[in-house]
């Protein structure tokens, strides 16, 4: 059984937990992953700081054990109609609960507190994206960046 904590503007998780949640990402994400660094960056964006659009974060914990299972932030983008209000950041389980229900669970529960559209960039071979698939998600636009 696990449970859902939601952090936002409006309720920030107190350090030790942030620094849970970083950890998690940065172990769980594996070759999707960022930096420890770009991760926190994100969650602070999501809780508002520095005058930043704000965001949700979740945790999924292990009832028993108390130890994070999943976590997914997500930031608003500011913006509405021609680019999505909100983008799926970064999602994660853990390896060994992957195809037990953790990252739908959570994709549900972030889908059902965000106000307006959400984006998330998926590799084209990531497994997850079968879930994205079958939670409305779709495929609108080849992403291309220029990297200065």
């Amino acid at each position: 059984m696990i449970n859902i904590n939601t952090y936002s503007e409006q309720n920030i998780p107190s350090n030790e937990i942030k620094q849970e949640i970083i950890n998690f990402l940065f172990e769980n994400l594996e070759q999707y992953g960022d930096p420890k660094n770009d991760i926190e960056k994100s969650l602070d964006y999501a809780f508002g700081k520095e005058n930043k659009p704000g965001g949700n974060v979740l945790s999924a914990v292990d009832s028993q054990t108390q130890k994070i299972v999943g976590a997914v932030i997500i930031n608003k983008t500011g913006m509405n109609g021609y680019i999505p209000e909100n983008i799926l950041v970064y999602i994660a389980t853990d390896k060994n609960l992957r195809g037990k229900g953790v990252g739908k669970q959570l994709m549900q529960k972030a889908i059902e507190l965000s106000e307006g559209d959400m984006a998330l960039h998926c590799e084209p071979d990531n497994p997850a994206k079968f879930l994205y698939e079958k939670l409305g998600f779709t495929s609108k636009y080849l992403e291309m960046r220029l990297k200065k």
